[in-house]
């Protein structure tokens, strides 16, 4: 009777409203400039293909503004579902509809997951749970869906979440979850399955070019030639990358060397103004079929840390923020790739990891038109997320998350319709909040006032 009347008062303050939305353009103008005028100082046009892209939408505009979100999260009320080990859990940090894609995984697998843990860090699981359910809205909001449909999808990826962690509570079964083409249906099964249709001769055949027997990376507007300096750098960069691959997984010396490097411009919202280079290695053979490209993203301090300082002590990563997110990336994914890493380069820090021929990109708006098929994405997106955080646990590093999350997470939700219609009424009314900050940011570009 006592647990049915706490879950009734916890069931009670979710559905409060939990941020009103607010019209605060200098604070959106103050924010959005202190964070990229620091990325312009050295690489202006970066930032300025940022703003054009986050101009287009909302949903775009949220895509790149994490640490928006977090400035919040430190702020707003936290949800009623929490105790002091899933407020320590390890986070994805940055999940929206797009941090989802398809990709082979080491073993060999076809298979739907999270693409990105670039802001992963210890931190609240229902900041994960938040983020992407404000994501869902407004995707579903740019495709014209409902807001019955809307809340409808929120609970359903809620719902999904919720019971594949209770289906890990108590087992093992998270070390070798994983969604195939089989376990899928609509537009989450179309995109596992143009991962099989893939190969390397494609891949390389579409960024690089052979000539007199040598393969070099080829030149456009995505792919700009560097200075030697930055060329010297990487090669000598590399080492330490070399290093920071378990020695179980490291190949021999002459894999690894570096025949050719461009930058790579205008890729992703979030990380524009961060370095970001392409380097083709040798590969297994001294022939050019199964050379590799390296993908080196320089990365910054989490988002995360803004709500959550301190949370994740920078001695757990060796004070080296590309060994964070390669962590991050071993402890959330199974049969992670064998050249994830970490390097510094001219004194700046990058995550390293191949730039797989073997993955598809998830395009949210292949969803249009149908509920029930962006009712399935959401489910195995919320599957993916519960088995991520149940990995990213005792299971993977117990000195730093001594805790079983799915148990964790289990227990302290103790009315899922509780927690469902929290999540949904946060989400709706912080896209409301996302949608004025939108505006403010198109309404300072108009006027022509600097945002970097």
């Amino acid at each position: 009777m006592r647990r049915l009347a706490l879950a009734l008062s916890l069931s009670l303050l979710a559905i409060s409203p939990v941020n009103a939305a607010s019209n605060r353009p200098s604070w959106v103008e103050s924010e959005l400039y202190g964070f990229n005028h620091p990325l312009a100082q050295s690489q202006p046009a970066e930032v300025a293909t940022k703003m054009d892209k986050m101009a287009t939408s909302p949903f775009v505009f949220y895509r790149g503004t994490a640490h928006l979100f977090y400035r919040d999260m430190a702020t707003l009320p936290p949800s009623a579902y929490l105790n002091a080990a899933t407020s320590a859990a390890w986070i994805d940090g940055d999940l929206h509809v797009q941090n989802y894609g398809g990709v082979r995984d080491s073993a060999g697998n076809d298979v739907f997951d999270i693409s990105d843990f670039d802001e992963s860090y210890l931190g609240r699981y229902s900041w994960d749970v938040r983020r992407m359910a404000v994501s869902i809205v407004l995707a579903a909001r740019e495709l014209g869906f409902s807001k019955s449909d809307q809340g409808t999808l929120v609970d359903q990826f809620v719902d999904s979440y919720l019971n594949k962690l209770s289906d890990f509570k108590g087992t093992n079964d998270e070390l070798s979850y994983r969604l195939k083409a089989g376990d899928l249906s609509n537009v989450a099964k179309d995109v596992v399955q143009k991962v099989g249709s893939k190969s390397r001769a494609d891949l390389l055949t579409k960024y690089t070019s052979v000539s007199g027997g040598v393969r070099r990376l080829n030149s456009d507007s995505t792919l700009v030639a560097v200075p030697t300096a930055t060329a010297s750098a990487i090669t000598s960069a590399m080492s330490g990358y070399i290093a920071s691959i378990a020695a179980a997984k490291r190949q021999p010396t002459a894999f690894y060397a570096v025949k050719d490097v461009r930058q790579r411009m205008g890729s992703g919202v979030g990380s524009l103004g961060r370095s970001r280079y392409w380097v083709l290695i040798e590969g297994a053979t001294s022939g050019t079929s199964d050379d590799v490209i390296l993908e080196m993203k320089e990365i910054g301090p989490s988002a995360v840390a803004l709500a959550n300082p301190g949370g994740m002590p920078s001695s757990a990563y060796g004070n080296h923020e590309g060994t964070r997110v390669a962590m991050s990336n071993k402890a959330g994914l199974t049969n992670t790739d064998p050249l994830v890493g970490a390097a510094t380069i001219a004194g700046k820090p990058f995550f390293v990891k191949e730039k797989s021929p073997f993955q598809q990109d998830f395009d949210y708006t292949a969803l249009k038109g149908s509920l029930g098929n962006f009712k399935d994405t959401v489910s195995a997106m919320g599957k993916i997320m519960a088995k991520t955080h149940a990995l990213a646990d005792q299971d993977y590093d117990s000195s730093l998350v001594p805790f079983s999350e799915d148990k964790q997470i289990t227990d302290v939700v103790v009315s899922a319709s509780g927690f469902k219609a929290e999540t949904r009424s946060f989400a709706a009314d912080y896209a409301d909040q996302v949608q004025l900050d939108h505006a403010a940011m198109t309404a300072a570009r108009a006027a022509g006032r600097p945002l970097y």
